[in-house]
């Protein structure tokens, strides 16, 4: 009976299961931790911009394009979720090296950011959850797509800076997310995620509207007013960085675009 009794409480001295231990490479990861109630699993994020405030308290790894190694390998992460341009091809061998998991995400379409999250959730032991994303997701996203379709696309040049100057590729998740709207990237033909380009060259595929950051840099269009966006003054100033991590926010952010986009000719 005193043995029973002794492993009992040792039992209840042990913890139930140990929990798996997940660091986030990337804000919009860390996001999306949150959104499938699964910020109890973290234990360190790669910062990028401000905070949610429910992650104030874990450890930093790092910023973007600057992981600090050995703090990361102090936090002993059974897997790491991974924005592939977060950080080096160097580091992230150092990582495979060292065997710890990793789960790399690079959406390209709104409908591959729907099944992340059933796949994330499947990895941290919240499939229920990831599914219930998912479906939602999808479900938003097929009703935007047809509130807000245009027989003939809108020509968009959505401006990410301005000095030099750099916009969007066809492969971007924006890119797909000006389509949800019934628009088009007029640089939806290049590869690269954010390429640089010309003045010249936007000049020549000619924009219906331009997309930018802040007044300051729309202003600046005001030189070329053969564009049509010039012309008909259809330069829109989006502020909200929300499209730029694909979490489940990003689809309130989207159909704020669209409602921005919808009374432009």
């Amino acid at each position: 009976m005193r043995l029973l009794l002794a492993c009992l409480l040792g039992l209840l001295a042990w913890p139930a299961a140990a929990q798996l231990r997940v660091v986030t490479l990337a804000p919009s990861l860390s996001e999306i931790m949150l959104e499938l109630d699964a910020g109890d699993l973290l234990v360190g994020v790669l910062d990028g911009g401000e905070r949610p405030q429910a992650l104030a308290h874990l450890p930093s790894v790092g910023r973007y394009g600057q992981l600090e190694m050995e703090g990361l390998l102090a936090l002993k992460p059974d897997l790491l979720l991974l924005w592939p341009d977060s950080i080096s091809a160097a580091q992230r061998q150092q990582l495979i090296g060292f065997g710890i998991p990793l789960y790399e995400a690079e959406p390209h379409s709104l409908e591959q950011l729907a099944e992340q999250f059933a796949a994330i959730g499947v990895r941290v032991g919240r499939a229920e959850q990831g599914r219930m994303r998912a479906a939602e997701f999808g479900q938003r996203l097929a009703a935007l797509k047809q509130r807000f379709h245009r027989s003939k696309p809108l020509p968009v040049f959505y401006q990410i800076w301005n000095s030099p100057l750099y916009t969007v590729g066809g492969g971007q998740i924006i890119s797909d997310a000006l389509g949800v709207c019934g628009a088009r990237n007029v640089f939806a033909d290049l590869s690269l995620p954010a390429p640089q380009v010309s003045i010249e060259a936007v000049l020549q595929r000619d924009p219906h509207v331009i997309v930018g950051g802040d007044q300051p840099q729309l202003d600046s269009w005001a030189r070329w007013p053969q564009l049509k966006a010039v012309h008909r003054q259809q330069l829109l100033v989006l502020p909200d960085k929300g499209l730029e991590r694909p979490s489940l926010q990003m689809l309130d952010a989207t159909e704020r675009l669209c409602a921005a986009l919808a009374p432009m000719r």
